[in-house]
């Protein structure tokens, strides 16, 4: 490992500075790297167009290379070097590569790649990644094979790989959001739940318009979505499963309003929230068994669970000091301890997938915020401000958050945004139309 990939790798913690320290890397030289604080500018990263090995997959060598180029770029923790800069092409994956081409126009690491397009329409992608000023890869050549059809999750497969491999962070490219899709007027907004690759691509929709619907999340595994609906005219619970589109209701009765429902990390239970004689509580349901158990019994409005990844506590959003806080509870029920205590309102608490944040959104001073802080309360963060910023949501490797926001006015809408727990990588989601209410899946398998 070269005194300057490392220098890089040290200074890429700055733009970590919330996270732990990260995992060892399978790459040869000392890749973990310690969480310091500071800023750096990005990596410069070269991606040649990948090579075709035969004509059909020309095109889809293409659409790959500028796939993987835009999934690292959006970090915010690269920067592609445009291949018009490039003084050399990639004529053969097989060949020598001539480092001193890339080192002349500065580029640090260096990602290369092959497609083949088989006769049966799948195709096989190739690739390698490089420390250029080493000049020896990083890890081994991978080889991924799919369907012409799932070229883009190819193309985040490679992404992942390259950027594990570089920040020694968990991957996330290759997963899915699901939302909710709005159109229309404020005041007559048809709603519907959608799906789409994390990027904005393939989106599919799951329900129609004719019923409102709220808050879908994912399963642990991806396979199911839990959320708000109001078929029946009054909010309840429903699962949808993603593959047949089946529905089922869970949880309460007709007359009780059932809502803000999340998965246990197992997929075994569900916690909710349903208003019961007038007062909203926190229950659990065990969907084998259809046993319902309350976690909460106060004369305070308790909404907002969410579980830790071990299952045995639940964050959750309560105004029994007066205000809506997060107060942390045992995942069986019992007394909830309080920890927020900033100015301003705290809700919408979710913990990270890697259990050391909660993210959450915050009221204060006439601005909506998105902020992190640690699961005892310490170490509060604000990442965004604006006019509605609500709702975050973790990225399966609990560095990234996205959120909906609202801008003012009578015409404005909703749209999806990410930003990195640092809060220097604001970002707009790519989506359709207007959007609210993201889930973000588990890496795809």
């Amino acid at each position: 490992m070269t005194l300057r990939l490392t220098t890089f790798l040290r200074a890429l913690a700055a733009l970590l500075v919330l996270a732990g320290p990260a995992m060892a890397q399978d790459s040869p030289g000392p890749l973990r790297i310690e969480i310091t604080d500071g800023v750096i500018e990005p990596l410069p990263f070269a991606v040649p167009t990948f090579v075709a090995r035969n004509a059909a997959a020309e095109g889809l060598a293409q659409d790959i290379t500028r796939v993987i180029a835009a999934d690292l770029a959006n970090t915010g923790l690269f920067r592609e070097i445009p291949q018009e800069a490039h003084v050399a092409r990639i004529g053969s994956f097989d060949a020598p590569v001539q480092f001193s081409d890339w080192k002349a126009i500065n580029a640090q690491a260096l990602i290369t790649g092959s497609v083949l397009a088989e006769g049966d329409g799948r195709i096989v992608v190739q690739f390698r990644l490089y420390d250029v000023f080493s000049e020896a890869p990083l890890g081994d050549g991978l080889q991924f094979a799919g369907t012409a059809e799932g070229w883009r999750r190819m193309a985040h497969k490679v992404a992942d790989a390259a950027y594990s491999r570089i920040t020694g962070e968990d991957p996330y490219f290759d997963s899915r959001v699901t939302f909710v899709s709005e159109l229309g007027p404020k005041d007559a907004r048809q709603k519907r739940i959608g799906v789409m690759d994390y990027d904005g691509a393939n989106v599919t929709y799951l329900t129609s318009s004719d019923a409102i619907v709220l808050a879908p999340r994912f399963s642990p595994d991806g396979s199911r979505i839990i959320y708000t609906g109001y078929e029946s005219g009054f909010p309840r619970v429903t699962v949808i499963d993603v593959a047949t589109l089946q529905k089922t209701t869970v949880g309460g009765v007709d007359q009780n309003m059932s809502f803000a429902p999340r998965f246990s990390p197992d997929g075994g239970r569900v916690v909710y929230s349903a208003e019961v004689s007038g007062n909203t509580d926190l229950y659990v349901l065990d969907l084998a068994s259809g046993q319902t158990s309350r976690l909460t019994d106060a004369p305070s409005i308790e909404t907002a669970p969410s579980f830790s990844p071990d299952g045995t506590r639940i964050v959750f959003e309560s105004d029994r000091s007066g205000a809506p806080q997060l107060y942390i509870m045992p995942a069986r029920g019992g007394e909830g301890q309080r920890i927020s205590f900033g100015e301003g309102r705290y809700g919408t608490p979710v913990w990270s997938p890697k259990g050391d944040y909660i993210a959450f959104t915050k009221q204060n001073a006439g601005r909506f915020h998105i902020g992190v802080m640690r699961t005892d309360g310490s170490e509060e963060r604000l990442l965004t401000g604006a006019f509605l910023d609500e709702g975050p949501t973790w990225a399966p490797n609990g560095r990234v958050v996205m959120f909906t926001r609202e801008t003012s006015g009578a015409t404005g809408a909703p749209a999806l945004y990410t930003v990195d727990i640092t809060g220097r990588n604001l970002q707009r989601a790519a989506t359709p139309a207007a959007a609210s209410d993201p889930s973000w899946g588990p890496l795809l398998r």
